[in-house]
């Protein structure tokens, strides 16, 4: 065997391991999780830790582990964010991948990139000082920190996954599809509407799902600037906890080996679950249109 072929021989073994190296890291987090969250439901019934609205872990007392509040919230906010962020990620991505000038869509680059780089405890301050406030005036509400201000912060850190994600899918349709509409005699607004976007949807469909999974597994924004209150909300206007800001708050005060430290567990194993499902709709989807496209 040539010098050559071990070359290649070693690079391939380092690869192989390194992939097999995240699926048992993954694996390893997930019956982490998985075993220590079972350890709960030894006190706790099952249909009352998925099915309860109260979350009082209380030292004195009766306690109780419902999580259902904490799961309505975390899917409240995430779909307040995408409502905001769907049409304005879309719309950003078909303006700069076939509307912007070079100049002006390497500036909106830039800007998205440092959006995205933007640390979460930023956002979450910048939504109590700043989103917080205003929501609350234009309301007429005594607090602002509430799901409408988690979801306006979570559209924004989820912007930049939607525009890079959606441009791309955009800047990736033939464009023989385009001279195909304009000889058929549309203009550039209806092609762009009728036929690029259109024909970018399986894209667009995997940033969306990137977004909300995204939004999902956000933790600080969410602590900081929906008000925590762990009680089943009833519009955008109320306080929320997630599943996220929940665990935050919590792990780091609870006792190790109680009921309280494994439900933790078994709310993390949830998430976990929830957020795995996204990412694989996502890659399912990414598999469908790039075998479509070949």
């Amino acid at each position: 065997m040539n010098l050559k072929k071990i070359k290649e021989k070693a690079i391939y073994v380092f690869f192989f391991l390194t992939g097999i190296l995240a699926v048992i890291i993954l694996l390893g987090i997930f019956l982490m999780l998985l075993i220590n969250g079972l350890q709960a439901f030894k006190d706790v019934k099952l249909l009352d830790f998925f099915f309860g609205t109260v979350w009082n872990p209380s030292a004195y007392g009766e306690s109780s582990y419902g999580i259902l509040s904490m799961v309505v919230s975390t899917f409240m906010v995430t779909l307040g964010a995408m409502m905001i962020a769907v049409p304005l990620g879309i719309g950003t991505a078909a303006y700069i991948a076939e509307i912007a000038n070079q100049r002006v869509g390497d500036v909106l680059r830039s800007i998205i990139g440092i959006l995205a780089g933007i640390p979460s405890v930023v956002i979450g301050f910048i939504g109590i000082v700043l989103v917080g406030p205003f929501i609350a005036k234009v309301f007429n509400l005594s607090s602002g920190l509430n799901a409408l201000n988690g979801s306006i912060l979570l559209a924004v850190m989820s912007l930049p996954t939607i525009i890079s994600i959606s441009e791309g899918a955009i800047r990736k349709i033939p464009k023989d599809f385009k001279i195909a509409s304009y000889a058929l005699g549309a203009n550039r607004w209806t092609t762009l509407i009728r036929v690029t976007i259109p024909a970018a949807f399986s894209g667009i469909i995997v940033s969306i799902m990137l977004g909300i999974g995204r939004a999902i597994g956000e933790t600080m924004t969410v602590l900081m600037a929906t008000g925590n209150a762990p009680a089943m909300p009833h519009s955008f206007f109320d306080s929320v906890s997630t599943m996220t800001a929940t665990i935050a708050i919590e792990m780091g005060e609870v006792p190790y080996g109680t009921t309280h430290y494994y439900a933790l567990f078994a709310v993390g194993a949830v998430l976990f679950i929830v957020s795995l499902g996204v990412n694989l709709i996502a890659e399912l989807v990414t598999a469908k249109y790039q075998g479509r496209r070949t």
